[in-house]
């Protein structure tokens, strides 16, 4: 499994998604100082991420249905800490 986890956000959202979704890759990418002075921007960092993930939970899942399930591990995070999120969520037979 893949991971690019720096800071402690970025950390417990890795700890997150592979307790829930078990995947085969992971990449937590903090985009949070791409995002300095823009709208949402947190001086703490780690407010914005991408999210790269492969688990066979995704196969023959929609786009939305992958978001969601990536989504609902992290919701509290979503809520409280993190600003932006982008997903990119395939099934194994797609990469």
């Amino acid at each position: 499994m893949m991971q690019d986890t720096t800071g402690p956000v970025a950390a417990e959202i890795t700890q997150r998604l592979t307790a829930a979704l078990n995947p085969e890759r992971l990449a937590v990418i903090d985009d949070s100082e791409q995002h300095r002075g823009h709208g949402g921007h947190d001086a703490r960092g780690e407010s914005h991420f991408t999210v790269e993930i492969v688990a066979a939970a995704f196969e023959g899942q929609s786009r939305v249905a992958r978001q969601r399930l990536v989504n609902q591990p992290l919701a509290e995070l979503l809520r409280e800490r993190v600003h932006a999120l982008a997903i990119k969520a395939r099934a194994p037979s797609e990469t």
